[in-house]
């Protein structure tokens, strides 16, 4: 399967996608998205505050002073978390295979002009994330260069 993201347009918006296999059943891939512990190692600035719950919120810091509120708009384990972070919106569903499990990673938005690096951090976060999943440290490494121009490349108009 491939690792890398899709773009497209839905009801006018831009839409990254990213698809991840794990080989562990949804419950346990779900626990490592939404744990606060967990969340605040793969997805920029969580701050680890989050009510679990749809309607619950999600705060965020950048760490250059700016501290925002996302509010959760669908949390259904071990299956859908989305939420809303300013005007994005952002979805991971779980769906059971044979081996275990597939989460799509949907980022709904509207600047495409950051589209590439936008692109290069969710690939970055979410390889984060398939580390922690597999009871591995999260790496980051020094591959944003690429991805960027990977992005920039098959994402130009």
């Amino acid at each position: 399967m491939n690792e890398y993201g899709k773009l497209y347009e839905r009801d006018g918006r831009c839409v990254l996608q990213f698809e991840r296999v794990f080989a562990h059943e949804p419950k346990s891939v779900f626990r490592r998205i939404t744990d606060p512990d967990y969340f605040t190692k793969w997805y920029p600035f969580a701050t680890g505050e989050m009510e679990l719950k749809e309607g619950g919120r999600i705060d965020f810091d950048d760490g250059e002073g700016t501290k925002y509120e996302g509010v959760i708009t669908a949390f259904e384990p071990p299956v859908v978390f989305a939420f809303r972070e300013v005007d994005d919106l952002l979805r991971m569903e779980l769906q059971n295979t044979p081996d275990g499990c597939r989460m799509t990673f949907e980022h709904k938005f509207d600047d495409r002009s950051w589209v590439a690096a936008t692109a290069a951090g969710w690939h970055r976060c979410l390889d984060a994330l398939s580390k922690m999943v597999n009871d591995q440290p999260p790496e980051w490494p020094d591959n944003r260069a690429e991805l960027r121009e990977f992005y920039r490349n098959n994402f130009s108009d």
